[in-house]
């Protein structure tokens, strides 16, 4: 009998949406007090800042250019190595609970196994595992698509349906319709009740597997919340959590506009031109909305409403913590939660994400709870670590040895030991083809405070612009250090640290299949 390992993500959540990481909105007390007893990582960055690449890179271990998933709509290869699949070879009992989103959404044809298995509610793959999970139960953002929840909601719920906000609009876009009381984008007072919501329903699914294994298997739970990604649509008996016209706008958020397009033309021509309605470079992102129109009132309600999805997320959390301490697991269970990229929520003047490569997106909550049994002291970790660490950090705890095609390294238990964790900075990178023929591609690394973005050529670049910023002087990023002369030799050796980490691109290209 082993260490068991519930891995906790949400969708698209900031690393101030905490208590513990400096939050001062939602409430997070379940979370928060993981942090107090484990580990909580200041600088926990992703490897690309949107779903599929990253969710690639959480569960192979791998940089976005190895394991090839560039971009959304891009398939993870069906032979690829998974952490679930080692501990599932080792014994672990492996299960996933939520959005898993390996395999492009959209795909009308049923081409992918997720999908298939979301239609006929099945569990797994033919019978067999499905990347390493025995059983899979999954959810996406509302009633609709090809997932578990939708088939339960329509079978139990059906009156329920209509009440979550239209992801996609008639013509297969992003919509852009606004809704609750500021016309903000993606924001809709839902009707559902709060046990029908999706959060509920993925801990509750959750819980009903770990009540299926003997008190004796040692096991591996990923417990994939869909929220606090748009829509911004929960249970409206919960509003009354966060009143948005109580809340202060975020510090990101440049309240004066001249101000704030300023900020945006010192930064590369793509934040400008999407600011301004001009540019379409990501398809989560609603093509017919435009940035600028985004209203203080606007910022505040989209900030209650994500915060309410995130108090959801830590109460459902504490339900599965109950019940594995129910069963006597506590003292040996490992709690690992975290998020596969960020969210604007009105920095910048902005929403959702895209190829901006900012703390926005890009600074992220990592908590690791070691099991008390470890006797693993809590800390507080500076070094910078990647979500690649992940599935190599699984591996350590179930005691086996990390195989050779991860690129991350086991999460440092403390900065004393940062020094010898094997890396100097972390990567993240954005690779984009939109559909309207618009290109994008971006490197960074964050290295001693410091973050370094360069351009490739493509739709806006001409492959010689970037942004730099110093975080110990400017933790908003608004100064664009880039083209100061007194910093180009500092940009000229992050550069060099970037191109030395970077590995080479895996061939062939895999292509997209599906824009999300």
């Amino acid at each position: 009998m082993g260490r068991r390992i519930l891995f906790v993500t949400t969708d698209q959540q900031r690393y101030d949406a905490l208590g513990c990481n400096g939050g001062r909105v939602a409430r997070t007390p379940v979370i928060d007090g993981l942090a107090a007893q484990g580990l909580r990582y200041e600088r926990a960055h992703p490897q690309n800042v949107v779903c599929m690449p990253s969710r690639a890179t959480i569960l192979t271990g791998q940089h976005v250019r190895r394991h090839g998933v560039w971009m959304n709509g891009v398939p993870l290869p069906a032979d690829a190595p998974t952490v679930a699949g080692v501990l599932h070879e080792a014994g672990y009992r492996t299960g996933l609970f939520g959005k898993a989103h390996f395999e492009p959404f959209l795909d009308p044809f049923l081409r992918f196994p997720e999908n298939r298995m979301g239609v006929t509610r099945a569990t797994a793959e033919d019978g067999r595992p499905h990347r390493g999970f025995e059983h899979m139960e999954f959810a996406g953002h509302g009633a609709a698509g090809l997932v578990h929840y939708g088939g339960w909601l329509r079978e139990h719920h059906p009156e329920h349906m209509a009440g979550f906000y239209p992801v996609l609009d008639m013509t297969l876009e992003v919509s852009a319709e606004g809704g609750g009381d500021t016309g903000a984008p993606q924001v809709r007072h839902n009707p559902v009740p709060r046990d029908v919501y999706h959060t509920d329903w993925v801990a509750d699914r959750a819980i009903a597997w770990l009540d299926g294994i003997g008190g004796d298997e040692d096991w591996f739970c990923w417990l994939s919340f869909p929220d606090p990604h748009h829509p911004w649509n929960p249970p409206a008996s919960e509003l009354h959590r966060v009143p948005w016209r109580d809340l202060d706008l975020p510090d990101g958020y440049p309240v004066d506009a001249a101000e704030r397009e300023a900020i945006l033309d010192a930064k590369g021509a793509h934040w400008r031109r999407w600011y301004d309605g001009d540019l379409v470079s990501n398809y989560e992102a609603p093509a017919r909305w435009v940035p600028s129109t985004l209203t203080p009132d606007q910022v505040r309600e989209v900030n209650a409403m994500a915060h309410i999805q995130n108090e959801l997320v830590d109460d459902a959390l504490g339900r599965v913590l109950a019940t594995v301490e129910g069963r006597g697991w506590g003292d040996d269970l490992d709690v690992v939660f975290t998020t596969d990229h960020g969210e604007f929520q009105g920095d910048f003047g902005l929403l959702f994400k895209g190829p901006y490569h900012v703390d926005a997106l890009m600074r992220l909550p990592l908590v690791w709870r070691p099991a008390p049994s470890s006797a693993v002291p809590a800390d507080v970790v500076t070094t910078p670590v990647g979500l690649l660490d992940l599935a190599p950090t699984f591996c350590r705890i179930a005691g086996i040895e990390v195989p050779g095609w991860m690129d991350g390294l086991p999460l440092p238990l403390s900065d004393d030991v940062g020094g010898v964790h094997g890396r100097r900075g972390v990567l993240t990178e954005w690779d984009s083809v939109h559909p309207n023929g618009t290109e994008v591609h971006l490197q960074s690394v964050f290295l001693d405070d410091l973050l370094y973005t360069r351009y490739e050529a493509g739709t806006c670049h001409d492959g010689t612009e970037g942004e730099l910023y110093d975080l110990a002087e400017d933790p908003l990023q608004r100064v664009n250090l880039w083209s100061d002369p007194e910093r180009r030799s500092i940009r000229d050796d992050l550069g060099t640290a970037l191109e030395d980490a970077l590995p080479e691109r895996s061939q062939p290209v895999l292509m997209a299949e599906s824009p999300v």
